[in-house]
């Protein structure tokens, strides 16, 4: 194993394998945390007690993680002097599967997010974010549990590659000029502008959509949505849906069909064992997630629409504070919540750890713990359903008891059969 400056490598651990294309999991694997800013430290240590516990329960000391906190953002700062270092890219790198608190993000100005140069660094491609109703939870839609997506969001590309140039600058004029008297494009207007960069490319587009439907074909979900605004940006979005179905209909045989195939040629009857590729429109796909729930299963999105759309399906189950995520590449995985920092809310221990716990359970089951994850959903359903709550949730749950962070965390472990 490697040698790090600030990092301990845990003795009683061992390192997660990559070869020919797979991870290989040992029963007591290394996993890198980190803790996070803002109230990643209120979370991240009921999340890895929670974890700890249904392991232990679940398989009676046979299995084990071994923890090894790394750093970035405010406790990067402290140990390196940098929110972002090098050994911590290396340890991911070296130890394959990480878990991360939520990481602060100036808005408008400062340092770009580290979540995207996590992502961008470690060519996480893939941001997989599972969004399904838990019993119990409170919800403003009539009918919460038929909420079951699974959102594959480009990680690398689009608005959010960051290329782009502040306005008074030099540059932002030379990209202008290069624009208008260049390129001749008109619509730029007069006087201090901001200009960006937004690439779609074949390659990061149809890798995205393999992988949505390679998880569509492995975990029998009947489609995979391509979600784009191809009817406007028909060079970029236009060109995301159009290279997603390349991939369908090139790659996958009779396995996959798309939706005018389905009407065309099994008149509206999908053949079982199938997966239906099809594709809409961003801003309407923001109302059929709404209106037409059941018609949707996995969906594959350029990055921005991927953050908009997971943002409002989370809202439908109980809000960002329960939805889990994670970053794939290949042979690498980086599990995290959706939502943010919430930096007002920090060391008060009050706070819903529920988004970090679901997506310690994404990585239970990536590296074939199961049963482990199954226990703690069905604990965490028991536990809303007694609604001993956060206080997130305790305003919108008549008759609850409002606990604090860590207090839930413990009945979750209680909870668990």
């Amino acid at each position: 194993m490697s040698q790090y400056q600030a990092i301990e490598i845990p003795q009683d651990g061992t390192k997660i394998s990559y070869q020919d294309g797979s991870l290989n999991f040992p029963d007591n694997p290394i996993i890198p945390y980190i803790e996070g800013d803002g109230t990643g430290k209120d979370i991240s240590p009921v999340m890895r007690q929670v974890i700890d516990g249904a392991v232990e329960k679940v398989y009676a000391g046979e299995k084990k993680i071994a923890w090894m906190r790394i750093y970035a953002g405010e406790s990067a700062e402290e140990v390196y002097g940098t929110v972002f270092p090098d050994e911590t890219l290396q340890a991911i790198t070296e130890f394959r599967v990480a878990i991360k608190g939520p990481l602060t993000t100036p808005v408008g100005s400062g340092f770009r997010s580290l979540n995207v140069a996590l992502r961008q660094q470690l060519d996480l491609y893939a941001c997989v974010r599972p969004v399904y109703y838990l019993e119990g939870l409170p919800s403003p839609v009539r009918e919460p549990e038929l909420v079951d997506f699974v959102i594959f969001r480009e990680n690398t590309e689009d608005v959010y590659a960051g290329i782009e140039w502040a306005s008074g600058t030099d540059e932002v004029e030379q990209v202008r000029d290069f624009f208008e008297n260049e390129m001749k494009v008109e619509g730029i207007h007069a006087g201090p502008v901001g200009l960006g960069l937004k690439p779609i490319s074949q390659f990061a587009t149809k890798r995205l959509v393999r992988r949505a439907i390679d998880y569509a074909l492995q975990h029998g979900r009947e489609s995979v949505t391509l979600v784009h605004k191809g009817n406007i940006m028909k060079f970029t979005e236009g060109a995301f849906r159009n290279w997603g179905y390349e991939v369908a209909e090139e790659e996958y045989g009779k396995e996959v069909i798309t939706e005018d195939q389905l009407w065309d040629e099994f008149s509206g009857e999908q053949p079982e064992g199938t997966v239906v590729v099809k594709d809409r429109i961003a801003d309407n796909m923001l109302q059929q997630i709404l209106t037409r729930t059941a018609d949707y299963d996995v969906l594959a999105l350029p990055n921005l629409n991927g953050d908009y759309i997971s943002d409002s399906a989370g809202g439908m189950i109980g809000g960002l504070g329960i939805c889990p995520g994670a970053n794939f590449g290949d042979g690498l995985a980086l599990f995290e919540p959706t939502h943010g920092s919430a930096p007002k809310h920090a060391g008060k221990d009050k706070v819903n750890p529920t988004a970090l716990i679901l997506s310690a359970c994404e990585m239970l089951d990536f590296i074939g713990w199961p049963e482990a994850s199954s226990a703690i959903k069905n604990s965490l359903e028991l536990t809303f359903q007694q609604k001993y709550v956060t206080y997130d949730l305790a305003r919108q749950l008549p008759g609850s008891q409002k606990v604090s962070t860590s207090q839930f965390g413990r009945r979750i472990i209680d909870n668990i059969s």
